[in-house]
Order: structure tokens, then C-alpha cells, then sequence
């Protein structure tokens, strides 16, 4: 009988250790774009710079974003792994309230926003947020892509 409470004990603790553990998120850039956002096509677009991402998106933007997936998840932690495959300059990652002003002091601490870069080409990197219910958009400054929305019910 000790044994048995000593192991459903133990089942206890790492059931509940895993109940708390964030939900990850695969994201996968390509040049100037979020593969998974825009329906898991890859243009296969040809980039050396910002620059290029620049012009394609002007050209190409509004009518990807008329078709781009947006991303539905339920209200808590999640962990969102962005990878940089076959980018050859350095890109980042940028998830904010969808009316996120980063030059209001005060959406810097009320609103949501997660940022970082260092993603060279085949490296990926984890990026922890807690969402609460909202609309929210994630893009990259860096490998100038869409805003993509993401809404958290």
C-alpha cells in the first residue's frame, strides 16, 4: 500500500509540473515571410537584405494577407520556437498587443510584447509569452515580413 501511494504521488507531481508547462508554437521564416502563416507555402522568394523583403512586400502584402492564416489559441503560456531556414542575414521575432505604440512608455508596461533577434540562418530560438484574451499581431522587423494576426480567446 506505501508503494502504491509513493507512486501515485509521484504521478501527481509530474502530472501537474506538466499541466504548467507552456505550449510550443513552431514558427519557420523564410526570406520575408512565416511559412506556417501564409498556409504553409513557401514562395520561395530571393532575398539578400531587408531591402528586397521591403519591395516584395509592397508589391505582394495585401493580397497575402487576404489569404494569410490567422492563429487561434485559448488564453495562457506559450513558448513560440521561430526558426530562420535558409535566410542568410540575421532575423528576429516581434509579438505584440495589436495596438502595441512601442514609443508609449505606458503600453511598455500595460500591453504585451515580446521581441528578440540573433535568429542566423538554420538557428532557432524560444520565445515565452503569457497571452490573455486579445488580438495581437507577430512579425519580424528584421526580415521585413507581415503583420500577422493572432487572436487568443
Amino acid at each position: 500500500m506505501f508503494r502504491l501511494l509513493a507512486v501515485l504521488s509521484i504521478l501527481s507531481a509530474f502530472t501537474s509540473q506538466n499541466a504548467d508547462a507552456a505550449q510550443v508554437i513552431t514558427l519557420t521564416q523564410t526570406p520575408c515571410q512565416f511559412i506556417e502563416a501564409e498556409n504553409g507555402i513557401d514562395h520561395a522568394i530571393t532575398s539578400t537584405s531587408a531591402k528586397d523583403c521591403e519591395a516584395y512586400n509592397r508589391q505582394t502584402q495585401a493580397e497575402r494577407l487576404k489569404t494569410a492564416k490567422v492563429l487561434t489559441l485559448k488564453a495562457g503560456t506559450y513558448t513560440f520556437r521561430v526558426k530562420n531556414e535558409n535566410v542568410p542575414y540575421e532575423l528576429g521575432f516581434w509579438l505584440r498587443d495589436k495596438d502595441y505604440n512601442w514609443k508609449n512608455p505606458l503600453h511598455k508596461l500595460t500591453k504585451t510584447s515580446i521581441s528578440g533577434g540573433g535568429l542566423t540562418t538554420g538557428v532557432s530560438q524560444d520565445y515565452e509569452v503569457e497571452l490573455k484574451p486579445g488580438e495581437y499581431l507577430y512579425s519580424c522587423p528584421l526580415n521585413p515580413t507581415p503583420d500577422y494576426k493572432l487572436i487568443v480567446e
